[in-house]
């Protein structure tokens, strides 16, 4: 079961298309493989909905010529002339696309069928290709983790949001399942690691910052592994 969410804010903004870019992808990914939020979104696009036509009649009653009244013969010839028009954008099916990473195969979610990505990069058991999304300081990348892999103990010096497309892994704070959506900036510290292997979504505004013994020295290289 999917524990870990979006905040009700960021549905929000989601569903103004106030979002980033980069944001507004993530959550649209967990939003296609989350009920629970699928069903709050309906709830806030109804409510939408309901503002922008309540606002639309607000504005028209307070016109000082208001639309004179039609005959059902000139109504019928409007809705004729609408739909007439064929400059409506195509409509197309959503092929299922699937990748492989190091002899694993994955289906990519629906929201990045149609986005492009980079070769994966390997970096000891971690393998990251970046999405083709021009986002400002904002980076967004499919974050593969072999079997058995870890990446040592880190905090952020931005945010970081990873969401676990496939497979399973765990840190300090539990375990998560396909579907997470997990939020972290500097407050936070954790040791990803999977016993099986995982694919991931992940989104950061800035580099990792590794803190502990060893791995210290691979904070010039922060950049590179995310």
């Amino acid at each position: 079961m999917i524990k870990h969410h979006p905040s009700e804010t960021l549905l929000t903004q989601y569903c103004s298309a106030s979002l980033s870019a980069s944001l507004s992808l993530a959550v649209s990914i967990h939003v296609d493989m989350c009920p629970v939020c699928q069903a709050k979104v309906a709830k806030i696009e109804a409510s939408n909905a309901e503002q922008v036509f309540s606002d639309s009649f607000e504005q028209s009653t307070q016109l000082d010529t208001l639309p004179v009244d039609i005959t059902d013969e000139q109504e019928s010839s409007l809705f004729d002339f609408i739909t007439a028009d064929t400059s409506a954008d195509e409509v197309y099916e959503v092929e299922p696309v699937a990748i492989k990473v190091n002899n694993h195969n994955y289906q990519l979610p629906r929201a990045l069928t149609r986005i492009s990505h980079g070769k994966f990069t390997q970096v000891g058991k971690l393998a990251r290709s970046r999405v083709a999304l021009d986002d400002g300081p904002l980076r967004s990348s499919l974050l593969h983790i072999d079997a058995g892999g870890e990446i040592p103990e880190h905090t952020h010096t931005g945010f970081e949001i990873t969401l676990l497309l496939d497979g399973e892994f765990s840190d300090e704070e539990g375990s998560y399942v396909p579907g997470d959506f997990i939020f972290q900036d500097g407050s936070h510290q954790h040791t990803p690691l999977t016993k099986d292997g995982c694919l991931c979504f992940t989104v950061v505004s800035s580099a990792l910052h590794f803190n502990k013994g060893f791995s210290k020295l691979l904070n010039p290289i922060g950049n590179l592994i995310y």
